[in-house]
C-alpha cells in the first residue's frame, strides 16, 4: 500500500454520512438509555421480599 502512495496511485475514500460528532452523541444517550434501564431494577429483590422470605441470605 505505501508503493501505491508513493507512485501518487488514487485512494478512494468515502465521506461518512454524518458528522463524526454525531455518532459520538448518539452512542453516549445509547450508553445513558441502557443506563437507566440497569438502574431501574435497582432494589427490585427487597421490593418484593415479601414474595419468598426463604431466600433473605441472597
Amino acid at each position: 500500500m505505501l508503493e501505491l502512495l508513493a507512485e501518487g496511485a488514487y485512494v478512494e475514500y468515502r465521506e461518512l454520512p454524518i458528522p463524526t460528532i454525531a455518532y459520538g452523541i448518539i452512542t453516549l444517550g445509547i450508553f445513558i438509555a441502557m443506563g437507566i434501564v440497569t438502574l431501574s431494577f435497582m432494589n427490585v429483590s427487597n421490593k418484593h421480599s415479601h414474595v419468598d422470605s426463604s431466600e433473605a441470605g441472597h
